[in-house]
């Protein structure tokens, strides 16, 4: 699975924060991995130089093999604890969509035959 981190100019964007915030969400979905093909983690300070409440946000995308794109965005004080809300989030909706791709035991997009 491919992992790619994106952060804007006011989000300290350091070596440190990508690792922290990539870890934390690989462990949160490390079931998950061998189904995803990709994952784009983007945290930004929605305010800027400004402060205010819940102005950092992190945005997760997964690709599912042979899939449609599934994303999240979570808010909170912090860009850590944005990931983490979000981190759990995706979560709950990659169970959501793969135990139903189980449970029908069929190809999520199957080929029309004409």
């Amino acid at each position: 699975m491919q992992v790619q981190f994106n952060s804007d100019s006011s989000v300290m964007g350091t070596e440190n924060v990508a690792e922290r915030i990539e870890a934390a969400v690989r462990t949160k979905i490390a079931r998950f991995t061998e189904r995803l093909t990709r994952l784009e983690i983007h945290v930004r300070d929605e305010n800027g130089p400004k402060h205010g409440a819940d102005d950092k946000a992190c945005t997760i995308e997964a690709r599912p093999s042979g899939g449609r794109a599934i994303g999240v965005t979570e808010h909170a004080s912090t860009v850590d604890d944005a990931a983490r809300k979000a981190a759990q989030t995706l979560a709950q909706r990659l169970e959501r969509h793969f135990g139903k791709s189980d449970r029908h035991g069929h190809d999520p997009r199957p080929e029309k035959v004409l």
